[in-house]
């Protein structure tokens, strides 16, 4: 399963790089995109894994960038 997100507010892309490499060692993440200069971030996961994976890559993004708003594109 594949899902997209818009992050409102991104301004690092230091910070999405972060963003990243974090979100790809969560378990169950098979591909993970965060893009700064389109300001999207891409999850591939196992469909059962999904809702829980989004939830721990949320937290991380908020991590990094406290202002950043996750929305579903």
């Amino acid at each position: 399963m594949k899902k997209s997100f818009r992050l409102v507010g991104l301004d690092c892309a230091n910070c999405a790089a972060k963003m990243e490499r974090a979100i790809a060692k969560l378990p169950g993440v098979e591909k993970v995109t965060v893009s700064f200069m389109t300001t999207k971030m891409t999850i591939e996961a196992a469909d059962d894994k999904m809702d829980e994976i989004v939830k721990e890559a949320t937290a991380i993004v908020n991590k990094y960038e406290p202002d950043v708003e996750v929305k579903r594109a």
